[in-house]
């Protein structure tokens, strides 16, 4: 029987492309090179998979930014309620944590596979895995695939094959160049939502503490203009690493680092207690080393700086672990308040796509019409999910888009 639909690439975008078509008569085949459909589904949120956001449609497009207005239809189509709903249906119950972020209940990413893929069989597509595709050709009736060990031919032709990041669970970047080779722009892939690495030996020794909440900044000390110094902006919690610095705050600007010709000569300006004023930090340890002169200055510090950081920080400024804060010099306390607010860690580098959570980059979302997820230079080329160059923050907002790009396409073949 002739296809109509295939589908290369069995991640989130394509599970749900190929369920959508099927379930609207189209005859679909989904090819994944994997042995098993998902791996980075099962991968991702330490294996529990963080499927959207608690917002709006609005609140997904703000948070991409410029790039937000290409999500408008497939947020309509498929907006983080209308998710939700979608996997409620399959018996996967959600919860949102403190931030914003929607997990299964089970904590159990493998849920959200198992729902997508009941979807998919009831749908009647016919999964394939274990094959690669090896090329995409035009036809008399549209396209042929090519895989290891067979072709298909159909009018339509769906690429979700993801990026680059995690390049372990089989996302190579294989469909840039097909995309490139039907003469589709391709925005140089970078690693985004990655750990940043540091030569600074103290972060290292820091390895293992999490602090909940800390305000990071990418600065550019080259640029003369203060105001454009700071290159990406943002506050979440941050954990030091045996390579430098993880956690949402510093990998969410990430990208801020691998798009920069030069990252050796950023820096990632930490402030470690964002709810205190920099002035009233200054007279609370003020206060303090008078009314408890006889404590060490570690123990004056905010709780909230785990004790570890302290002794860390304060070391930095010379203030030895005996030191009694009634023996704290103006100075020293001017420099244990900037150590605190105003911490500059030089970046080395970043842990690039090994260890991305998603792509920036890909196919130009220029050439792409937003209403379909068609090609506007090839009738019936389709792409979706992290493929285009669509990168949004940490917190479930790419499988937003990857769900919301896989479903408007199956809607629209």
């Amino acid at each position: 029987m002739p296809l109509d639909v295939i589908v290369i690439g069995a991640g989130a975008a394509g599970l749900l492309a190929a369920a959508r078509a099927a379930e609207r008569g189209r005859r679909v085949v989904l090819v994944e090179k994997n042995r098993r459909p998902g791996v980075k589904i099962l991968m991702s949120g330490g294996t529990r998979c963080n499927i959207t956001h608690d917002v709006d449609e609005a609140g997904i497009v703000a948070a991409y930014g410029k790039s937000g207005r290409f999500l408008h239809s497939a947020l309509a189509a498929l907006s983080p309620a209308d998710l939700i709903a979608l996997f409620e249906a399959e018996g996967v119950h959600t919860k949102v944590e403190p931030g914003g972020k929607v997990f299964p209940v089970s904590d159990r990413a493998s849920d959200v596979l198992d729902a997508l893929l009941r979807r998919l069989e009831r749908s009647g597509a016919e999964l394939v895995t274990g094959e690669g595709v090896t090329a995409i050709d035009g036809a008399d009736n549209g396209f042929r695939v090519t895989t290891t060990s067979r072709t298909f031919d159909a009018p339509h032709v769906l690429i979700t094959t993801g990026g680059k990041s995690y390049p372990g669970s089989g996302t190579t970047g294989d469909g840039y160049a097909w995309a490139a080779a039907f003469g589709h722009t391709i925005v140089p892939p970078r690693p985004a939502l990655t750990p940043i690495t540091t030569g600074a030996a103290w972060v290292k020794e820091l390895q293992g503490v999490t602090i909940a909440d800390v305000l990071v900044r990418v600065v550019d000390a080259a640029v003369e203009n203060a105001k454009h110094r700071v290159l990406a902006e943002r506050r979440g919690s941050f954990l030091f690493a045996h390579f430098g610095l993880s956690g949402p705050a510093p990998m969410d600007v990430s990208r801020a680092v691998t798009g920069h010709p030069r990252p050796a000569t950023l820096t990632l300006e930490c402030d470690f207690l964002p709810e205190l004023p920099e002035h009233v930090l200054d007279e609370q340890l003020r206060a303090a080393a008078v009314r408890e002169g006889k404590r060490r200055v570690v123990g004056i510090l905010p709780d909230a700086l785990p004790a570890r950081l302290a002794e860390a920080l304060a070391r930095q400024v010379g203030v030895g672990d005996e030191r009694r804060a009634a023996e704290l010099s103006k100075q020293q306390r001017m420099r244990l308040v900037a150590a605190i607010k105003r911490q500059a860690i030089p970046i080395s580098g970043t842990r690039g796509f090994a260890k991305a959570e998603v792509t920036a980059g890909g196919v130009a979302l220029d050439e792409i019409d937003s209403r379909t997820m068609q090609s506007k230079l090839l009738p019936g080329l389709y792409f979706a999910g992290e493929v285009l160059d669509l990168d949004g923050p940490i917190g479930g907002y790419n499988f937003q888009a990857a769900f919301s790009t896989g479903y408007l396409a199956g809607s629209s073949m």
